[in-house]
């Protein structure tokens, strides 16, 4: 019981890691992309897509990863080069993202979905306790976790890293110094949507096997609330990740332990959580302003 309760959180807290870890890449280079949700869901119906028509989870999650990236491209298009509105760009892809996936998902609904399978390692994967949950899990799982091992050593040991850093900490001063500002930030748009994009695979692949319109309910938000919740630090992104997996899941087996709380309020906790986590960290200003990107959301145009 308590060995499927942990693999359950890791399956839960993975896709809310990846595309927070592609977010947190996004607003360290200085771009606020609220378009997260609607990426995600994109992915979710390309990669259920994808893979029903070739029968190939592989194939679906590549395909998932280029369209998450194809629709960062726009919102690259019109923030970094028409120079819109960050905010207000984010919602309308979003918004774009939440009709589109369920006009192509029509005929998706109710077909059954082809899971990616789990790894299975000879004696490892067979140890009590720790052998499903370290040894036996989905590749996607593995990937999360070395996507935020790299991208912690790319953003603090490398000087690519330093310079994304530089370039949303301070864009004039990078520019000043000779720094492709537009450059640097359409690449990690495109990273953070096609991180979208996989995180979306995932949930139509692995989680629930299936496609649902607006599946993804709400895990963008969530996701971008991770990136100030861990102060743009990668290793606070995958423990607050796992914390809102464990919110999640917990919720559901107090549903199936008929704990008398209505339903409605136990499946709101993950968002209340949320909410509760974003009030706290508002009061303590020294914390929100330490590592936040100083040209976070402030458009930046090269001949002014």
């Amino acid at each position: 019981m308590f060995e499927s309760i942990l693999i359950t959180i890791a399956t839960a807290a993975t896709p809310l890691l990846i595309a927070s870890i592609g977010e947190l890449v996004v607003e360290r280079s200085g771009v606020l992309n609220l378009g997260v949700e609607g990426m995600m869901v994109m992915g979710a119906v390309t990669g259920f897509g994808v893979t029903l028509a070739t029968g190939s989870p592989w194939l679906g999650i590549f395909a998932a990863i280029a369209v998450g990236a194809l629709f960062s491209l726009l919102f690259g298009f019109l923030t970094l080069t028409l120079v819109t509105n960050q905010v207000a760009t984010g919602l309308a892809l979003t918004l774009l993202g939440l009709g589109l996936s369920g006009m192509l998902g029509e005929g998706f609904v109710g077909q059954p979905g082809i899971k990616l399978g789990n790894l299975y390692i000879p004696y490892l994967s067979d140890l009590p306790v720790i052998g499903r949950l370290i040894f036996g899990q989905d590749p996607v799982f593995y990937l999360s976790v070395l996507l935020t091992v790299a991208v912690a050593w790319f953003l603090f040991r490398t000087r690519a890293g330093l310079t994304l850093r530089s370039v949303g900490d301070n864009h004039g001063s990078a520019h000043a110094l000779g720094i492709n500002v537009i450059g640097i930030r359409y690449l990690a748009v495109m990273f953070g949507g096609a991180c979208a994009g996989l995180a979306g695979a995932y949930l139509s692949l692995v989680y629930t096997p299936q496609w649902i319109e607006n599946m993804t309910a709400g895990r963008g938000w969530i996701a971008l609330a991770l990136v100030v919740f861990a102060s743009w630090r990668p290793w606070r992104v995958l423990a607050g990740a796992y914390l809102f997996g464990a919110v999640s899941i917990g919720q559901l087996h107090a549903q199936a332990l008929g704990i008398g709380v209505p339903s409605q309020l136990l499946s709101s906790l993950p968002y209340l959580a949320t909410i509760v986590v974003l009030v706290l960290i508002s009061r303590n200003r020294r914390l929100t302003m330490v590592n936040t990107p100083a040209s976070l959301g402030r458009p930046f145009v090269p001949d002014r």
